[in-house]
């Protein structure tokens, strides 16, 4: 049964809005996750507040994937909504802090609004995330103060999770984050094949600051053969279901056969 509103549990009524930053992702080869780990050491400090954990992401489209498709043909302009939480099964509480977020895009700039919640353990299990753990009503006012309205309406298409570990840059202080194990399962039933916990090959490196120029220290990325990317852990998993199964490269980025 879906929950009332009365249910959910406020944490924090205050919205946050991180400031406009450019953002740079480099795919890595699942060879190479071991290197990048170790060179990032020799460049960056792990980040003192969370430098590892697993994070957890239920995502919202339209029926027909819009967001999915913007991704896919580069639009300019992209919207992203999820609901996020943080740690494994094993880290769960009898209650569990849970952001609804809106990631904008335009071009190579990024920011993201988010909306902190408390809810019980219930509706984030992986069999109940088809009801979208929260109200839909509590999930359109979060998005309308944050002044994104859709069209259509939206509904959880996938989960994915994977391992992230955080980093900040010695000499500029940006921040770096290093994502792998990536894995994912579509929770709209007629998307794919109905696998769970669906494992990506390889990682992404996340570089975010205030500048389109990177810091000198990571231009060393290039030891890697590391090329920037337009690479979204949302359109590839849904592309990675979405495949016939045993086809050639089903799930390697767009444009590489692992």
């Amino acid at each position: 049964m879906p929950l009332t509103n009365t249910q959910v549990h406020l944490v924090n009524p205050d919205k946050s809005q991180s400031v406009w930053r450019v953002e740079r992702k480099f795919f890595i080869l699942p060879q190479k996750i071991g290197l990048a780990y170790r060179l990032l050491r020799q460049v960056c400090h792990l980040s003192r507040e969370y430098p590892e954990e697993q994070i957890n992401s239920l995502y919202f489209d339209t029926p027909d994937l819009e967001q999915h498709n913007r991704s896919l043909a580069g639009e300019f302009r992209k919207d992203k909504v999820r609901i996020r939480w943080y740690g494994t099964d094993e880290d769960r509480r009898e209650e569990t802090p849970v952001f609804i977020e809106l990631k904008s895009r335009e071009g190579f700039a990024s920011t993201k609004q988010r909306h902190r919640l408390a809810m019980p353990t219930e509706p984030i299990r992986l069999s109940a995330l088809a009801s979208g753990i929260v109200p839909k009503a509590t999930l359109v006012d979060t998005l309308a103060a944050f002044g994104h309205f859709s069209t259509k309406p939206l509904r959880p298409i996938i989960k994915i999770a994977y391992w992230r570990y955080r980093f900040t840059e010695m000499m500029t202080g940006v921040s770096v984050a290093l994502d792998c194990r990536i894995r994912s399962t579509m929770i709209a039933r007629e998307f794919g094949y109905g696998e769970r916990e669906l494992g990506i090959p390889g990682g992404v490196i996340e570089v975010k600051g205030p500048k389109f120029e990177m810091p000198m220290t990571l231009r060393q990325l290039k030891i890697m053969d590391l090329d920037w990317s337009r690479f979204s852990k949302y359109s590839h998993c849904i592309d990675s279901h979405s495949e016939r199964l045993g086809g050639v490269g089903r799930l390697s980025p767009s444009g590489r056969i692992f």
